[in-house]
């Protein structure tokens, strides 16, 4: 922070020589030359926004946002080759300016001053950084489906920094464990000291969720509520030290997806507090919540007042609602997520609440984001109840929108709940196993279903273990499904080792990884620490994760499904160029069943045995026995 007021200076001499001073003007006149020098030098730069950025952006424009106490008296100007300063836009809050610049393809990385001054005179300065772009190689590789995702809190996996459990300033303080509420002290450095553990149970890809500062007064720990989109929060490490973590999983093969939140931010948000205009936000003239309703965005019968509830409506009353129509904020946003992805190298993006946010503004945020980082890989966040409404959302205006969306994927929520009425449901002519075949009949809806994020629990939902009446067989059951199935999977923190509750509270589903914190009885990230069962699971998921990563029939095939008869489902992963094949067979019932192979000819011509890729065991192909509730892994030879 820089501040600069010689005002004070200047009250202490007029106070010293208040006498002589007084017989020589009237008081009139002081009153007058204080409030002169009150508005030549009561100006305080607090933070230029972004603080830095980057030589060689596909996009010439950038905005800065410039905020401080009465920072629009002051004038500005700048000199640096291939830099130009179009406009200062001033805005209804005297507190902020925002500056239009263009830098030329040409200009070069380096420093200069952006000169604030006020009746000719400077009275402050910030050197603003052009830095050079990171081309090496194994940055921003983009998350496809040959990867195998892990989700994990931060605040709940592992506490690798003692020192930043509670950081005095801000406004939640308190280190309590044993509430599910409060911060737990889990942060990057602990996800760092576990990354081994994650590549060798096959994970590829690290989600976090948000890690940027949150700082408010309670439940400050899952991240969704923003107070400084520039700032890690401290709790969590610095920018430094996350910048320094994407490099780590890089050495080790890993990759890394951020998780950001256009639709709202937190109470507590620096701008929040002191707004730079009042359509900054979606305003009601009352508080007025989000309907949830996301079929008001698509449907050609909706009342445009539910359509902009659920659109302008608040997720909760801690979390206000971004106005994505005005022009400020979508370069803000746009700018800042550019930010994050060239200052840290990250591969992915999930984007949040990706129904609520203005669609218009998001197809344009999705194209800006894809010039600049082509390989850039990016999925939102969908969670509706049908395939079409879904797809909706996906690029290439595949359902009659009547625009393109540009986004690659979304978070497969109705295969989720197809894959566990397949494993759940009794099985009718719809129903059970039928219900998973009949949603992926509707894959011709997307794009590409391949972009898709495929899962079974996260940190919103109750855990896969719990859904399945903590059933170990339907346990192996959908774990199979999920890394043999088209897509990208997505595994929540901890499904691994069989941890379990339901979300209600969603704190229940957020319990902390068991040997993340120094002093926990029961360490789960070694082999010693894991009960029988436990390990098992371990193994069961590390065997067909490791497998998927040497498969190119599952991390690229192309899926054939057949219509299940006598309750039996059958799909093939199947890759023409390597001729490599993977058969899945899922029974749900609880009998064995005898299957005939002869009516998957098309995908087994020539085949005369296969292997299981659980057990290694080379069966017979003719005539398969099934058991019950089982999922069979099969590479066929």
């Amino acid at each position: 922070m820089i501040i600069i007021n010689p005002l004070k200076k200047f009250t202490l001499l007029f106070n010293a020589h208040t006498n002589t001073f007084l017989n020589k003007v009237s008081s009139a006149v002081v009153l007058l030359l204080i409030l002169s020098f009150n508005s030549l030098f009561a100006q305080k730069l607090e933070r230029i926004e972004p603080m830095f950025w980057f030589a060689g952006m596909h996009n010439p424009k950038l905005q800065l946002l410039v905020h401080g106490e009465n920072i629009a008296s002051s004038s500005v100007s700048l000199t640096y080759p291939g830099v130009k300063l179009l406009k200062v836009n001033k805005v209804e809050n005297p507190n902020y300016l925002f500056l239009d610049l263009t830098i030329a393809p040409a200009a070069k990385a380096g420093k200069f001053p952006i000169n604030f001054t006020v009746k000719g005179k400077k009275i402050f300065s910030y050197t603003y950084e052009l830095k050079k772009r990171d081309k090496s190689a194994g940055r921003i590789q983009g998350v496809t489906n040959k990867d195998f995702i892990y989700l994990l809190m931060p605040d709940r996996f592992s506490n690798g920094d003692k020192s930043n459990d509670v950081v005095q300033g801000l406004t939640e303080t308190a280190l309590n464990r044993d509430s599910m509420y409060y911060r737990h002290g889990g942060d990057i450095q602990g996800v760092i000291n576990h990354l081994d553990y994650l590549k060798d149970l096959g994970v590829t890809t690290v989600w976090m969720t948000p890690e940027v500062e949150n700082d408010m007064p309670q439940a400050s720990y899952h991240g969704y509520a923003v107070t400084d989109h520039y700032k890690i929060d401290p709790r969590f490490g610095t920018n430094a030290l996350y910048k320094k973590y994407v490099e780590i999983a890089h050495a080790k093969g890993l990759k890394i997806i951020k998780d950001v939140v256009h639709n709202h931010i937190g109470t507590q948000h620096w701008f929040y507090k002191d707004l730079p205009m009042k359509s900054w936000l979606n305003q009601w003239p009352k508080y007025t919540q989000t309907s949830y309703r996301d079929q008001t965005v698509m449907d050609i019968h909706a009342s445009a007042a539910d359509r902009k509830q659920m659109l302008d409506g608040w997720f909760v009353p801690t979390m206000p609602d971004l106005n994505q129509r005005n022009p400020y904020v979508q370069n803000y946003l746009t700018q800042n997520h550019i930010w994050w992805i060239e200052y840290a190298g990250i591969d992915g993006l999930r984007l949040d609440t990706y129904g609520y946010n203005d669609p218009v503004y998001m197809a344009d945020w999705a194209l800006k984001v894809q010039a600049e980082f082509p390989h850039l890989s990016v999925f939102g966040e969908t969670l509706v109840t049908a395939v079409a409404n879904q797809a909706f959302f996906t690029g290439g205006n595949t359902v009659n929108r009547g625009f393109d969306t540009h986004l690659q994927g979304i978070t497969d929520a109705t295969l989720k709940d197809a894959i566990y009425e397949g494993i759940n449901g009794k099985n009718g002519w719809v129903d059970g196993i039928n219900r998973l075949y009949a949603t992926l009949a509707h894959d011709f809806l997307y794009k590409n279903p391949n972009t898709n994020c495929i899962f079974l629990d996260n940190h919103d939902m109750s855990r896969f273990y719990s859904m399945v009446g903590e059933d170990f067989d339907k346990y192996k059951m959908g774990m199979s499904i999920l890394l043999t199935m088209r897509g990208i999977p997505q595994m929540y923190y901890g499904t691994e080792i069989l941890m379990k509750n339901f979300s209600n509270p969603d704190g229940l589903i957020r319990s902390d990884f068991p040997g993340g914190w120094e002093g926990d009885k029961k360490d789960k990230f070694v082999t010693d620490g894991r009960t029988k069962k436990e390990n098992e699971a371990f193994d069961f998921v590390k065997k067909l994760a490791n497998f998927r990563k040497s498969s190119p029939a599952l991390q690229t095939g192309k899926l054939m499904q057949f219509v299940p008869q006598d309750d039996v489902y059958v799909y093939f992963r199947y890759n023409a160029e390597s001729k490599g094949t993977v058969m899945v067979i899922v029974n749900n019932t609880e009998n064995e069943k005898a299957l005939s192979t002869d009516r998957f000819a098309e995908r087994t011509a020539g085949i005369t045995s296969a292997k299981n890729v659980i057990t290694g065991e080379t069966i017979g192909f003719k005539n398969i026995k099934v058991p019950a509730k089982t999922t069979l892994v099969l590479e066929l030879r």
